[in-house]
């Protein structure tokens, strides 16, 4: 496409994975938050549970001075208490619930536009089990987010069996818990990201196709799953080309195309399009973060 990208999209970022170093300081926060900032590419900031309390108050009013929105994600609530929002036992699903309806307030507060969370791990061979308790937990979270605005609520698929080792997962499950969640919300959807595509060992196609009309939010990224002994292994989110990992401009101009095809990319909307990038051990974030956006320009140029 000879069209800007921004014709077709908001573009955003993950601001805590681009920049890591920003969780050291209340100082480091703000510079890194202030470099994507002051960058046009970018009109979404895609946050979370801050790491200091007063960045509850500034980091909304940086985002706001820049004239740009953002999204809240809820992953770190559960990593941090080690939360399954699927859990079997009732009073782990009960509390992890509590946990996100905490984080969904927050994102209120903070003026997010979107809630973003993930299911949690499974017993091979009990997947119904694990989906009806993620449906349960899904339908409490869409019903306070409604009660409180207008809040979208959203679940990030992540890989199955590799890294997160989450419930959700392949497609044919994801479509499963959509057809179950959706008819009663229509403040819910699904989020994919095409680094953790491969992870489920998919296709573009076999990992859209079935949920293309649930798919509310999308991030682009990078992933390395051929050395298990690689420090990079799994979901760490490499910049794209990175030595012995599985995305690059023509992966990204194919996952771009389908989004197109399946009218997510539309001239004149507002979906949006994140990054989710880190830099690996000694390399430069703003480097990696150049890279993206770079990337990014080469494989829209091959979309039709």
């Amino acid at each position: 496409m000879h069209t800007d990208i921004h014709a077709f999209c908001r573009l955003g970022i993950v601001v805590s994975m681009a920049y890591p170093s920003c969780s050291n300081s209340e100082q480091d926060y703000h510079v890194s938050l202030k470099k994507l900032l002051v960058d046009p590419t970018f009109q979404v900031m895609e946050i979370g549970s801050l790491p200091f309390s007063s960045l509850y108050e500034s980091a909304p009013a940086m985002i706001k001075s820049a004239h740009c929105d953002c999204t809240y994600s809820g992953h770190s609530l559960l990593f941090a208490k080690k939360l399954n929002i699927n859990s079997l036992d009732e009073e782990e699903r009960v509390q992890a619930v509590q946990t996100l309806k905490k984080g969904i307030d927050e994102a209120y507060a903070m003026g997010a536009e979107e809630f973003q969370f993930l299911s949690r791990g499974y017993e091979k061979g009990k997947e119904a089990s694990y989906l009806d308790a993620l449906i349960a937990s899904t339908n409490e979270l869409c019903a306070y987010a409604k009660s409180k605005g207008s809040m979208p609520v959203v679940l990030e698929v992540f890989d199955h069996t590799i890294d997160k080792k989450s419930l959700l997962g392949p497609s044919s499950l994801v479509r499963q818990y959509a057809e179950a969640v959706c008819p009663a919300y229509d403040n819910f959807g699904i989020m994919i990201d095409c680094s953790h595509i491969p992870m489920i060992g998919e296709s573009i196609d076999e990992a859209v196709e079935p949920i293309k009309q649930y798919i509310k939010h999308v991030h682009v990224g990078n992933t390395l799953i051929s050395d298990p002994n690689h420090p990079s292994y799994g979901d760490y989110h490499p910049r794209f080309g990175y030595p012995g990992s599985e995305n690059d401009t023509e992966y990204l101009a194919a996952f771009l195309q389908k989004m197109k095809d399946i009218g997510y990319l539309t001239e004149g909307g507002k979906n949006i399009l994140s990054f989710e990038v880190k830099p690996q051990a000694g390399e430069d974030a703003d480097l990696v973060v150049a890279n993206a956006k770079r990337t990014l320009q080469d494989a829209w140029r091959r979309v039709q």
